[in-house]
């Protein structure tokens, strides 16, 4: 396997698991999921880190993950969870769950990475039952005009270092032009470089299409 392949397939999945895991993360991760309950859909589950802030009154989790090896490396948490965890595909651009399927919808630190994301908000929007919430922790573009200009210049180079993911997508932007309407929405820096570190945290919820549409 060329060294990119190897990168990208084996070893990218461990150094999201190592980054993201704990601290702050696990703190924000337990704000977002907190109150869900009954059947969810996670967009981009990674290797599992969101499952142990789960409520119990969740009855199951479908999820859609790319990356084999963080499937791997979910494999003890998924086992550990107090409700049934199946994944559902491995592209949020197509996701083969029926209309209005869900309770509600989840997604951290993925929007960033979607190529084709405003398809995937269209798919997600689809599967979520009318007025069902979509949950999220986003990083993304800067309201800071100097962090937002290394955020471009930077962003050509993250999506190779870092498995497509953009710096500088503005995710509250894409939800409201994705037809979902913006509930509740945090926008703030954590801890670390800031052109990596502001985030967009909150719930968002589809329009009717007649809103949505205009």
């Amino acid at each position: 396997m060329p060294f990119s392949g190897l990168y990208s397939e084996r070893l990218l999945p461990h150094l999201v698991h190592w980054v993201l895991r704990g601290g702050t993360f696990g703190r924000l991760r337990r704000e977002c999921l907190q109150g869900l309950a009954g059947t969810v859909l996670e967009v981009g589950f990674g290797s599992g880190l969101n499952l142990p802030w789960y409520p119990r009154e969740v009855e199951k989790l479908w999820f859609v993950e790319p990356s084999g090896e963080a499937r791997r490396l979910a494999r003890e948490a998924i086992a550990a969870a107090p409700f049934p965890v199946e994944a559902v595909g491995d592209t949020a651009e197509s996701i083969p769950l029926p209309d209005a399927a869900v309770d509600a919808a989840v997604s951290t630190w993925t929007l960033c990475t979607i190529p084709d994301v405003a398809r995937a908000l269209g798919e997600i929007r689809r599967v979520l039952r009318p007025g069902a919430p979509l949950r999220f922790i986003e990083h993304g573009l800067s309201p800071d005009a100097g962090v937002a200009r290394w955020q471009h210049r930077l962003t050509p180079l993250q999506k190779r270092l870092a498995g497509g993911c953009h710096l500088n997508r503005a995710i509250d932007s894409l939800l409201e032009e994705a037809g979902f309407h913006l509930e509740r929405i945090d926008r703030f820096y954590v801890k670390g470089p800031k052109i990596g570190t502001w985030l967009f945290a909150g719930e968002a919820r589809a329009l009717p299409e007649k809103d949505a549409t205009g």
